[in-house]
């Protein structure tokens, strides 16, 4: 079975299609999905809907493109990672992509996360876009490599990869790897050690080859599977299993 370890299944576009959804997770033998976090006026909507779905896990995180929003502080956040269905903090880290100007606050928001991520023994889930230097330097400082997580949707330099994995982080590849101009990005997919892989979907966004431009769902991961095993020259089943082991020993609060 295949796991997709990160996706917004809360998001409009795709909450109102549940139902078909999971039959389509079903279908593509998807076993389970990690609805991370953005912010937190809509944790709630979002893991209420975690609990109906046997198949579906959380996060608690603020995304760092949300600049007017709520700040989560420490104890909030390890307040709400309690519950049963949070395997994780984040989404967080840096983006100095979409945003311009005094980008303080974000490096701040992100070590709150680390920090509370330590308290509670649980993985990142970690974003960076524009900000790679920065972002490996926070999590140096903090201490991140005490709990490990993950990089999502990586496309950045092989030496960034390397640096993330010496920290005890794992890498996963979105739909960006089956787009034929991302040649850097499949050339780390060939090249990354099989203990560290992850595949996810980021949907409703990224939809990977024959499905781009089109609305991105969990059920799906299947194809970014299918191009890393395509890349590497193994069998699509090889993927499915380190990458779902892969999971379950990062996110080890499913098991526990």
């Amino acid at each position: 079975m295949f796991v997709d370890s990160h996706c917004h299944v809360d998001f409009p576009a795709l909450v109102a299609q549940m139902p078909d959804i999971l039959q389509r997770m079903k279908t593509n033998q998807v076993s389970q999905a990690l609805c991370v976090s953005v912010n937190m006026p809509d944790w709630p909507q979002l893991i209420a809907l975690v609990e109906q779905h046997e198949e579906l896990w959380a996060s608690v995180g603020v995304h760092p493109d949300y600049e007017d929003t709520v700040e989560p502080t420490v104890e909030e956040l390890v307040a709400r990672s309690h519950h049963p269905k949070v395997i994780a903090i984040g989404e967080t880290g840096l983006d100095y992509f979409r945003l311009e100007g005094d980008l303080s606050w974000q490096r701040e928001r992100f070590r709150r996360h680390i920090r509370a991520a330590k308290l509670v023994g649980l993985p990142l889930i970690i974003h960076t876009r524009s900000s790679a230097e920065d972002t490996l330097t926070i999590m140096r400082e903090e201490g991140a490599s005490e709990v490990g997580g993950v990089m999502h949707c990586f496309t950045e330099s092989w030496e960034v990869a390397q640096a993330a994995m010496d920290m005890n982080f794992y890498i996963s590849f979105s739909g960006i790897v089956t787009f034929k101009n991302a040649v850097s990005l499949q050339d780390i997919a060939q090249r990354i050690q099989p203990d560290r892989i992850l595949i996810e979907t980021d949907s409703p966004y990224l939809a990977p080859v024959p499905h781009r431009g089109k609305l991105n769902d969990p059920s799906k991961v299947i194809h970014v599977a299918e191009k890393i095993a395509e890349l590497r020259g193994v069998p699509v089943k090889e993927i499915e299993t380190l990458s779902t082991n892969n999971f379950f020993k990062l996110f080890n609060k499913i098991a526990n």
